[in-house]
C-alpha cells in the first residue's frame, strides 16, 4: 500500500534497500532501489525510487541512504531486564554439573534474585537497567517488553514496574511492561503456593491494573513454577481486569500450559521446548506466537529443540527474543539471537529477522503498527550497512547499525 499525498512529508530516506517484513516470515518482502517518506512519526509512502512522486524538496528533508538496507526497528518481546545482583555463581554451578531445577530446588535460581531486587532501590535497579537497554537500544531494538516478576510482593513488583516505565521515558525505546508476579514462589510463602497465588489475583493485579502500570499479565507455568489450576486463576484475574495475557510453558516439561493459555486467547507461549502437536495447534486456533529464546536454550546447555517444524506446518508465527535475564539468559544481543536462531534452532534467516521484528510486534499486540514497513506504521526504522538482509543473522560481534530512527526522529 503506498500513498501519493506528499504534502505533509518531513523526512524522506532515498537509495535505499527495505526489507518490509509485510509477509512475515515469508519472505523479507524487498524493495531494491527504494525510497521512504515519514511524516508525523508514521510511515507516510514507500515504494522504488522509479515511482518516487514529486515531493517539495525545501520542506522535506532527504537524507541519502547510499545503498543501505533498511528494516523495521527491532523488538525484543520477552525480556527480564530490570534485577538486582547477578548469579555469576549459579554459572558455576550449572558448569558443575547442577541442573537448571537443582540450583532452583537449592534456594538459587529466581528467589536469589528476588532477594537482591528486593534490597535495591529503585534508583539502583532503574540505573543497573539502564546500561542493559542502552546496549539492546544501540543494537537497533526500538521496542522492548520487560517483565516483573523478580519482587513476588506488591511492593517490589510495583516497584519494578515502576522503573520499567521510567526506562521507557528515558531513552528512545517503546517499553511494554508485563506483570509476571507468577514467577516463583517466595520463600515467605513456601508450601503456600495457593495462598500466594490469590495475593496475585487478589491485591497485585487490582492494584496494577488500575494504576495502568503493565500491559499484559504473564505466569511460569512449570514443575518449578506453577501448575495449570494456579495459572488459570491467574489468567481468569488478568481477563477481569481486561489485561491480556502471555506464558512460560512447556519449557522443562510439557504440563499443557500452552493450550491452557491458548484457550484464554494468549498474545503468546514462550519457550515451548517441550511442546507437543495439540498444543501447536490450540496455537494456531488462538493466533498466538510463539516466542523462541535460544539465549536461555544456549545458557542452559539445553538438548530439546523447540519444535520448529510443527510451528511451521501449523503455520504459527515465531518470534525471537533476548530472554535477557540474570539466570539463564545474561545476554543483551537480539543481534546475537538472530545467529542462534539459525544456528540453533535452524531457522531461516527470514524466518529469524521476522521473529525480532513483525511477529515479535505480533507477540505483544503491536502488529498493527509496529515490526513492518507499511503506510501508516510507526516510523521505526533501523539503517544498516550491509549488502543482504541475511547478514544480520550470519555475523555478530560487529554492529552493523548505521542510525536508528524511533517514531519519525533519528535516535542514532
Amino acid at each position: 500500500m503506498v500513498s501519493t499525498n506528499t504534502k505533509h512529508w518531513q523526512t524522506l530516506w532515498t537509495n535505499v534497500n527495505l526489507a518490509t517484513m509485510t509477509a512475515g516470515a515469508e519472505s523479507y518482502a524487498a524493495i531494491e532501489h527504494g525510497a521512504i517518506a515519514i511524516a508525523n512519526g508514521k510511515i507516510a509512502w514507500l515504494g522504488t525510487q522509479a515511482e518516487l512522486p514529486t515531493f517539495d524538496a525545501e520542506i522535506v528533508t532527504v537524507i541519502d541512504g547510499k545503498g543501505a538496507w533498511l528494516t523495521p526497528g527491532l523488538v525484543d518481546c520477552h525480556t527480564h531486564i530490570v534485577y538486582g545482583g547477578n548469579r555469576a555463581n549459579e554459572f558455576e554451578m550449572r558448569l558443575e554439573g547442577k541442573s537448571y531445577a537443582e540450583i532452583a530446588n537449592a534456594g538459587g535460581g529466581i528467589v536469589s534474585t528476588v532477594k537482591a531486587t528486593r534490597a535495591a532501590s529503585e534508583d539502583e535497579l532503574f540505573n543497573s537497567a539502564l546500561k542493559r537497554l542502552t546496549t539492546l537500544h544501540q543494537q537497533g531494538v526500538t521496542t522492548i517488553e520487560i517483565k516483573s516478576g523478580y519482587g513476588l510482593d506488591t511492593i517490589n513488583e510495583i516497584k519494578m514496574l515502576n522503573v520499567a516505565g521510567k526506562l521507557g521515558q528515558t531513552l528512545p525505546v517503546t517499553v511494554q511492561r508485563t506483570f509476571l508476579g507468577a514467577h516463583a514462589l517466595p520463600i515467605e510463602y513456601k508450601d503456600r503456593a495457593d495462598d500466594y497465588i490469590a495475593l496475585v489475583c487478589e491485591e497485585m493485579i487490582p492494584q496494577i491494573a488500575s494504576n495502568k502500570l503493565a500491559d499484559a499479565v504473564d505466569v511460569f507455568c512449570e514443575g518449578i513454577g506453577f501448575s495449570l489450576a494456579q495459572t488459570e486463576k491467574v489468567f481468569a484475574a488478568a481477563k477481569v481486569h481486561g489485561l491480556p495475557i502471555k506464558v512460560h510453558a512447556e519449557q522443562l516439561s510439557n504440563l499443557g500450559g500452552t493450550e491452557l493459555a491458548a484457550y484464554y486467547q494468549a498474545l503468546s507461549s514462550d519457550h515451548v521446548e517441550f511442546l507437543d502437536e495439540a498444543g501447536v495447534v490450540a496455537m494456531k486456533a488462538a493466533d498466538m506466537t510463539a516466542v523462541l529464546l535460544p539465549g536461555a536454550f544456549y545458557f542452559l546447555r539445553e538438548t530439546q529443540l523447540p519444535p520448529m517444524e510443527l510451528l511451521r506446518k501449523h503455520g504459527v508465527s515465531m518470534a525471537i527474543a533476548t530472554d535477557a535475564n540474570p539466570g539463564s539468559s545474561p545476554i543483551n544481543s537480539l543481534q546475537l539471537m538472530l545467529n542462534m536462531a539459525c544456528t540453533l534452532f535452524r531457522l531461516t534467516p527470514v524466518e529469524a529477522l521476522a521473529g525480532v521484528t513483525c511477529n515479535g510486534a505480533k507477540a505483544l499486540g503491536l502488529s498493527s503498527k509496529k515490526g513492518q514497513l507499511t503506510v501508516g506504521y510507526d516510523a521505526d526504522i533501523a539503517c544498516w550497512d550491509i549488502n543482504q538482509p541475511a547478514e544480520l543473522c550470519y555475523q555478530f560481534g560487529v554492529n552493523p547499525l548505521r542510525h536508528l530512527m524511533q517514531a519519525g526522529k533519528i535516535v542514532i
